[in-house]
């Protein structure tokens, strides 16, 4: 038996538990986040010495320097080669429909003069370079290659330096695959806080980057937050989500299945369904019940649904709309009977997945939009990761000598008025004299 939360929306204590519910917060840990200190501190003092050291130590390698880390780009197009050919496939109309997707993503510069010749705009351009973390070890994630990688590589990033750790020498031929299909520049076996690190600050091997995105464990978000403002980031991604509002008429099977989805990445996990049905709430409990033991990350499911899950009886879908409004999901699952006259009213969510026959597992590889999604209500005020991401935006203001003239004297007021004379006679300097 799943002992999962069954919530009232019409209870009293209905909003409590809800924040109760959603409650989660990130803590590294004194020791934890004092290691990482250390890291940080070790790499941008000694550079390569320190990151073969920490490399060699825990991933077990014998690396004589981190040159030998890099991983040649005859080895990455190899793996892709020889991978089965259905894996092949997949790598490559994921990458082509996330590649599309992005290429209209791409913000443009833009100008406009004014009847004096004063030009005012902006001027978009890609970052010089850019960091990806992928993790390592057992589990493979050639997915984030692909949604981290591309959106990148469309916005014009000269230069990708991909890290990925190979505890024991291991490395994983899917992941080195994706790279090759995404137009990864290099690619260096390492890993942990001392990846992000070496991206940071740079070492006499590995050049510094102006952005690190890509998933990790605590030691790696820990690092990504401490390095932050030396470089950006994507983000500090907490626990997957899922939030699924339905109406009561789709197969129960699938919408616990949905709720399996992201319950099964880890026990901080949280799937929620929304329904105005009770006895539809009922039918999924039911097929829990029934498909779980089915699954091979059970344990996982398990503990997740009852540690953070919930299914909630709302009076109506209305309230199913402003109650996903205030959870601000990472993903959003609309399976009712008009999605598409629903989704407007959504305001935060991280990815929004309209219809009966929407599963967010396909969001996750192949639907073309990217999977990295703001989590933990981050919804609010974030988006997801897109070829903006890898983009910058400069200002652009030209003035006409008549510009100047027109422009100098509001601004040499609002100067004095701050009590800045030079900024004032900067721009009075440049009005005809009478």
């Amino acid at each position: 038996m799943v002992d999962i939360r069954r919530l009232d929306s019409s209870n009293p204590a209905f909003h409590e538990q809800l924040d109760q519910l959603l409650a989660w917060e990130q803590d590294a840990g004194v020791q934890l986040e004092q290691t990482v200190r250390d890291i940080l501190a070790a790499i941008r003092s000694r550079g390569d010495a320190a990151l073969l050291e920490y490399t060699n130590r825990f991933d077990r390698m014998q690396a004589a320097s981190v040159a030998e880390l890099e991983i040649d780009a005859g080895r990455i197009q190899q793996a892709f080669k020889a991978i089965p050919s259905l894996q092949r496939e997949a790598l490559e109309v994921a990458a082509a429909r996330i590649r599309d997707y992005a290429e209209r993503q791409k913000l443009e510069s833009w100008s406009y003069s004014e009847p004096d010749g004063t030009l005012l705009g902006q001027q978009v351009t890609p970052l010089d370079r850019a960091g990806l973390y992928v993790p390592g070890g057992k589990a493979a994630y050639p997915s984030s290659v692909l949604m981290n990688a591309i959106p990148a590589k469309v916005a014009g990033v000269g230069e990708l330096i991909m890290v990925v750790p190979t505890p024991d020498g291991v490395v994983n031929e899917l992941v080195l695959a994706a790279a090759a299909v995404a137009g990864v520049d290099r690619v260096f076996a390492i890993g942990g806080a001392q990846a992000v690190a070496a991206l940071a600050f740079g070492t006499e091997t590995i050049p510094r980057v102006d952005k690190i995105v890509g998933p990790g464990n605590a030691y790696v978000a820990t690092a990504k937050g401490m390095v932050f403002g030396q470089v950006g980031i994507d983000m500090i991604a907490g626990p997957s989500e899922i939030l699924v509002i339905c109406d009561g008429r789709t197969d129960a099977d699938w919408i616990a299945m949905d709720l399996f989805s992201q319950a099964e990445h880890d026990e901080d996990a949280q799937s929620i369904l929304l329904s105005p049905d009770a006895a539809f709430l009922d039918r999924v409990v039911a097929s829990i019940e029934k498909q779980l033991p089915q699954m091979e990350r059970a344990d996982i499911i398990r503990a997740s649904l009852e540690a953070r899950g919930a299914l909630i009886q709302v009076r109506d879908l209305d309230e199913a709309v402003e109650i996903a409004n205030r959870i601000a999901p990472e993903h959003l699952e609309l399976s009712v009977e008009d999605p598409q006259q629903m989704a407007p009213r959504i305001r935060h969510a991280g990815a929004i997945f309209m219809g009966r026959h929407t599963a967010e597992a396909v969001g996750d590889y192949c639907a073309g939009p990217n999977h990295v999604l703001p989590t933990s209500r981050t919804a609010r005020f974030s988006s997801p990761l897109g070829v903006y991401d890898f983009q910058k935006r400069s200002s652009l203001i030209f003035c006409s000598a008549a510009g100047a003239a027109n422009l100098g004297g509001p601004a040499a007021t609002l100067a004095r008025g701050e009590g800045l004379t030079a900024h004032a006679l900067s721009a009075e300097y440049r009005i005809p004299k009478q």
